[in-house]
Formats: structure tokens, C-alpha cells, sequence
């Protein structure tokens, strides 16, 4: 008898074990998504740019997939509306602009998000650094809108070390705009902003319950300026790697860049770590194009391609971008398929086995067959821009690119940011063992990953201006936006030089009518570009939060007044 016991004890310490380690381990692969801001897509060495080094992202994107072809809105909120939604800004009514700290608006109540799917699927969802999709209503605000928690800022951005956010051109006190949940957060004042973001992602996820699978959105503040008196800002070390590049602010934007880089590794390796990586899709890029010169400029590069951020040419739109998975069945290739960031949410949900509404309006498709198998190149269409406000539109029919209009009075429509071949990172000679040494590729771990593969990787993925007899200077290719539409054959000039109008004005006449098209089917922006005086951190304690109920006091005798009653859009 007293065998028995034991052994019917000894079975159920085994069968504790079985299940306990069952509930370790979700089938259901994790999502990480790596967001960084206004990185531009020469940027990253993977694309063949000698200056600033980045070995943990092209070993992830050497082992990975390289987004040869990944398009974005041209701007933070209407990128980020597009990520979540899986719709072009014209859709949610996000296309004008971005969403200004004092404006009371922000993305639509009315549109479900990508968190709110996962978490409906037994995800925990993570949002961690940047929103920036509004926040004048708290409900409006991350973990109002699916995300179970969120650590960051509400804002297009802050200053890197002390968090917080002063408004161009306004009177207003400086502001404190960070955030754990809903409580103001204060203990990380001083941390790095790139440093504090990753130290959170690696407690997530070394705290992270393995029996849910983990939906995180990493928004980093990186590269995007800081503030306007301090805009560039990197730690002294990482800036210091740089002493080959001889504009201050390039160097400075190299030792943003860098330090970006090592967060990747360290993510990458938080993962490995807890035993999460092996059932993971990580997928990384540029929100849009970096500003090279003008407003919050930070000298990011997207040369060779035309133009940059907030504007319709390809440096703008076209986002630096990988995406690695074990789950992936083809890896390691440089993928031609356009894809757009309105294709995530369906693409994720499809590889996670996320059953989205039937009747769900998604302007974005599935694309992971495509990628996983490496198939052809499929056929698209996808509206760029359209803003019909600042007046301008960039369309896309499989190769050909359709531009009516211009932003900043076509300031910015040239080739910006080429590198002096001079400054090349010293390092750069023994590239590919830089990248073979980097942290995400000792997780990794992959044998295939080889000097000649990473050459033949990088080479496939390096984009240049094809030459062309004629010269791109003649009346008969000249582009000039402001005045009349152009079009461009992006397979023959991914520069768009050649501007096709006058040689095929029927052509352009089918493009003209495709734009239309959207235009019929757009919605009104929802911006409301009033500012709202409430919105002043002065009257929430320091601190930039909600101010929807918000009243305030005027005058010296101490009456209150609610100023939502006199704003020009609550007057009937």
C-alpha cells in the first residue's frame, strides 16, 4: 500500500511538472515590434553606407528578411495611425499633419486597434516609448486603446535625458511627458531616453507570464531631435566612436544611431534569454524618412533616394526595415515585394493566428506567404500621401510614382544627405566581422551567416541612381510639382529624375483618375488645429497630460472660467 501512495504521488508531481511546463510556453509566437523615429534609410549600414556602423541590426536583417521595398506614410501620426489601424490615414481621417501637444484631437474612438486584437487573443500587450496618436482625452491614450500598459510619452518627442517636451513657438512652461500607465513618472529623470526604453523592454520581457505570448510595440525616441534648444543628444561614449565624421551634428546623430544599435542587441538577447526568441517575430523600421535639413532636422540620410520626411519623393516614404523570424520558411534574402505599413496588422495577425473580424475594413493585406516563401513580387497599388490641405499627393501603381504637389514649397523635393566617401567608419574595413561579432548575431548563432553572404546580402540591398544617357536636366524631364503633376518609372529611375509626364500624358491622365479615386473615398481630417490654452503643463502640475475637463483660473480675483465653452469649435 505505502508503494502505491508513492508512486500515485510520484505521478502527480510528473503530471504537475507536464502541465506546468505546458502553461510555460504559449503556441502562439510573440510579436515585437522595434519603432524608431526618423531614421533615414542610408542610415543603417545593411544598405551599403560605410559612416555609421549598425552590425546588431544587419545581423538581425542579414538573418532575417531585408524590406528592400517597405513604404510609410511620410510622418509620425499618420505612420503610427497606419501601423495600428491597417488603413491609410484618408481612412481614419490622420492625414493632415501631425498631432500638436495643445490641439484637441487625436485617432478616432471609432477605429480598433492591433493591441485590442492581440489582447482580445490572449496577448499582453506592451507599448513602450512613443505615441503621439493624442492623448487631450484619457481615453484617448495607450492603455486606453488596447496596450495592458504603456512606459513613454504622449508627444512627437522630448528631451533625452530630463523627458521633457517644450512646444515650438509657445509660451508655454516646459513640461514633463512621461509616463508609467496613467502615473506621472519621474524616477527615470536623467536616464538616456534610449537606455531607459530598453532597460524597460528587457523587464517585460524577463518578467513577462510565458503562458500568454507577448504583443510589444518598442517606440523609440531615436533619432528624432530633442528638444529645440538641445535637439541632438547622444552619451559622450557612443559620440566619441565618431571622430571620423567632421559635421558635429551628423557625429552627435551617429552616436543616436549607435546607441539605438545596442538596444537592438540587448533586446534581442532579453529574448534568447528567457527562452522567448525561438518563438518570436521581431520586426523592425523607420516610421518614415529622417529630415535631413529644416524643422527638427536631424542630418539623417535617405540619399540616394529624393527628397525626405513630410515630403511625397521616395526619402520620405521608403522605410529602412527587416523583419526576422524562425517561423519565416525563406530567410536570409533581400525581399523586392512592396510592402506598407498598413499591411502589418493583417500580415501579424495572420503569422500569430489572430482571427480579425470578417467584416473588418483593412486597406492593408497579408503579405506573409509572400515574404515567408519568397515568392514573386505581387502586383500593388498604394496611396502615399494625400493631403489636400498643404495641397499635396504621391501614388503608386506597381513601378509607376505619380507626385502632384509639393510640401515647404517643394524646399526639400532634391537628393539631400550624400556622405563624403572620406568619412568612412575606419571599422568599415572589416565590416562583415563586425557584424558576425555583434550581440545579435552570437544569439542568433546562425553558421549559414557567412563574410561572403553578408557581402552579397549588403551588395543586394545597396541602392543606387542607374545611369541613363540622357541627361535628367532637360525641360522635357523636369519636374516641377508645384505646378504640374510628374510621374516616374521607379524600376528605371528609383531616383526619380525622369519625369515621364510630358512624353506620356496618357499615362498620366490613368494615374490622375487612379488618385481620384481615393479622393472620393476619403474621409475629412480630424485635426483640429485650434490650440487649446488648457493644454498648458502649467496647470497639471508640470507635467503634459489630459485636459478635457480641465478648468481654469483667470484674472486676480480667483474666478474660474471653463474655456471649452468660448472655442471656436464648440460654437454652433
Amino acid at each position: 500500500m505505502g508503494s502505491l501512495k508513492l508512486l500515485g504521488l510520484l505521478l502527480s508531481v510528473i503530471l504537475c511538472i507536464l502541465e506546468c511546463q505546458g502553461a510555460t510556453q504559449s503556441t502562439k509566437p510573440n510579436i515585437i515590434i522595434i519603432l524608431i523615429d526618423d531614421m533615414g534609410f542610408n542610415d543603417v549600414s545593411f544598405h551599403g553606407s560605410n559612416q555609421i556602423l549598425t552590425p546588431n541590426i544587419d545581423a538581425l536583417a542579414y538573418n532575417g528578411i531585408i524590406l528592400n521595398r517597405h513604404y510609410v506614410p511620410n510622418l509620425c501620426t499618420p505612420s503610427r495611425a497606419t501601423l495600428l489601424t491597417g488603413k491609410y490615414p484618408i481612412h481614419t481621417g490622420m492625414q493632415h499633419f501631425v498631432q500638436i501637444p495643445d490641439e484637441p484631437w487625436g485617432l478616432p474612438l471609432s477605429e480598433r486597434l492591433m493591441p485590442q486584437f492581440f489582447r482580445d487573443a490572449g496577448y499582453a500587450t506592451e507599448l513602450i516609448g512613443k505615441w503621439h496618436l493624442g492623448f487631450w482625452r484619457q481615453d484617448l491614450t495607450p492603455t486606453m486603446r488596447g496596450f495592458d500598459h504603456h512606459y513613454g510619452y504622449y508627444n512627437g518627442y522630448i528631451d533625452y535625458y530630463d523627458h521633457t517636451h517644450h512646444m515650438l513657438d509657445k509660451n508655454y512652461s516646459s513640461g514633463v511627458d512621461f509616463r508609467r500607465d496613467l502615473k506621472r513618472w519621474h524616477l527615470d529623470n536623467g536616464t538616456y531616453a534610449t537606455e531607459a526604453f530598453t532597460n524597460e523592454a528587457r523587464r517585460v520581457i524577463e518578467q513577462h507570464d510565458r503562458s500568454r505570448p507577448l504583443f510589444m510595440v518598442l517606440s523609440h525616441l531615436a533619432v528624432h531631435t530633442g528638444n529645440e534648444d538641445q535637439p541632438m543628444q547622444a552619451p559622450p561614449e557612443e559620440v566619441a566612436k565618431f571622430s571620423h565624421i567632421s559635421d558635429a551634428k551628423r557625429r552627435t546623430y551617429a552616436g543616436m544611431v549607435s546607441s539605438l544599435d545596442k538596444s537592438v542587441g540587448q533586446t534581442v538577447r532579453a529574448l534568447s534569454d528567457r527562452g522567448m526568441l525561438n518563438n518570436s517575430i521581431v520586426l523592425l523600421y523607420s516610421d518614415n524618412g529622417a529630415p535631413t535639413v529644416g524643422i527638427h532636422s536631424n542630418s539623417g540620410s535617405n540619399y540616394p533616394y529624393r527628397g525626405q520626411k513630410e515630403s511625397p519623393w521616395e526619402g520620405g516614404i521608403r522605410s529602412a526595415g527587416a523583419i526576422w523570424s524562425p517561423l519565416l520558411e525563406q530567410r536570409g534574402y533581400v525581399s523586392n515585394q512592396v510592402i506598407h505599413a498598413i499591411d502589418w496588422l493583417p500580415t501579424l495577425a495572420a503569422a500569430a493566428g489572430v482571427q480579425l473580424p470578417a467584416n473588418l475594413p483593412l486597406d492593408g493585406v497579408n503579405m506573409w506567404p509572400s515574404l515567408s516563401g519568397n515568392l514573386e513580387p505581387q502586383s500593388r497599388r498604394l496611396l502615399h500621401v494625400m493631403d489636400d490641405i498643404f495641397g499635396y499627393s504621391s501614388y503608386m501603381r506597381d513601378n509607376l510614382k505619380y507626385v502632384n504637389g509639393s510640401s515647404f514649397e517643394g524646399r526639400y523635393d532634391n537628393w539631400l544627405g550624400d556622405l563624403p566617401t572620406e568619412e568612412d567608419d575606419p571599422l568599415s574595413a572589416y565590416y562583415a566581422q563586425h557584424v558576425l561579432s555583434s550581440e545579435v548575431q552570437q544569439v542568433l548563432g546562425t553558421r549559414s551567416l557567412t563574410n561572403d553572404r553578408i557581402e552579397q546580402l549588403r551588395a543586394d540591398a545597396t541602392h543606387r541612381c542607374p545611369s541613363n544617357e540622357q541627361n535628367f536636366t532637360q525641360s522635357i524631364y523636369l519636374c516641377q510639382p508645384l505646378e504640374a503633376p510628374c510621374f516616374f518609372n521607379l524600376a528605371k529611375d528609383p531616383c526619380e529624375r525622369y519625369n515621364l509626364a510630358n512624353l506620356y500624358p496618357l499615362q498620366l491622365q490613368l494615374l490622375e483618375q487612379e488618385v481620384q479615386q481615393f479622393r472620393i473615398n476619403a474621409i475629412d481630417s480630424v485635426r483640429v488645429n485650434t490650440p487649446d490654452l488648457r493644454a498648458n503643463p502649467a496647470f497639471h502640475g508640470g507635467y503634459w497630460e489630459w485636459w478635457n475637463d480641465t478648468t481654469i483660473t483667470a484674472g486676480s480675483g480667483g474666478s474660474k472660467w471653463n474655456i471649452f465653452n468660448w472655442l471656436p469649435w464648440k460654437r454652433q
